[in-house]
């Protein structure tokens, strides 16, 4: 299963998982989690996945570009 860090709240981080957001306590997720990553379950805990990340972040950058092109 594949998501993305929407926020932490306390105890609790939202994971949008498939459009719907979903609670997690932070023991279920790795600490080296942010905001904004590209998380991936993996025996019961979300770690980040690195690659997808940037390539979000990457698209991400270059929807922005494409707005605020001249």
């Amino acid at each position: 299963m594949e998501g993305i860090i929407d926020r932490f709240e306390g105890d609790i981080v939202v994971i949008e998982i498939d459009g719907e957001t979903k609670d997690f306590t932070k023991s279920e997720v790795d600490p080296a989690c942010k905001i904004n990553d590209v998380v991936l379950l993996v025996g019961g805990i979300w770690i980040p996945n690195i690659s997808k990340t940037k390539k979000r972040q990457e698209h991400i950058q270059n929807l922005m570009n494409d707005v605020w092109e001249d």
